[in-house]
């Protein structure tokens, strides 16, 4: 039932792993070595929800920045550009919760 995933990226590797995919929900984590970066972009039919469960990242939001350490919970609603990065010298983790799944039931 457990499905925390197991991933350890190198420094500037971003790992991803579906963890979770229905027909209205899909939640994925990433794992971002030190250095490593998602890129911001945006879902305009879907919120986003990151949960840091590891590590600290800084979370990109329209422009702003601001560091989440785990454990952490980001909103970003429908349309809004979003992204992270790990500044540190650690591995940092972080499921995205996307709801609806675009193109979804």
């Amino acid at each position: 039932m457990d499905r925390y995933p197991d991933l350890n990226p190198d420094a500037g590797e971003l790992l991803t792993e579906e963890l979770v995919v229905t027909d209205d929900v899909l939640v994925k984590a990433f794992a971002l070595g030190p250095g490593a970066e998602m890129s911001p972009h945006d879902h305009p039919d879907a919120t986003n929800v990151f949960h840091v469960l590891e590590g600290e990242v800084v979370v990109v939001q329209d422009g702003s920045e601001e560091t989440v350490d785990a454990p952490g919970v980001v909103l970003h609603e429908r349309g809004v550009e979003h992204g992270a990065r790990n500044e540190t010298d650690e591995t940092a983790l972080l499921t995205a919760s996307l709801c609806p799944l675009p193109g979804g039931g």
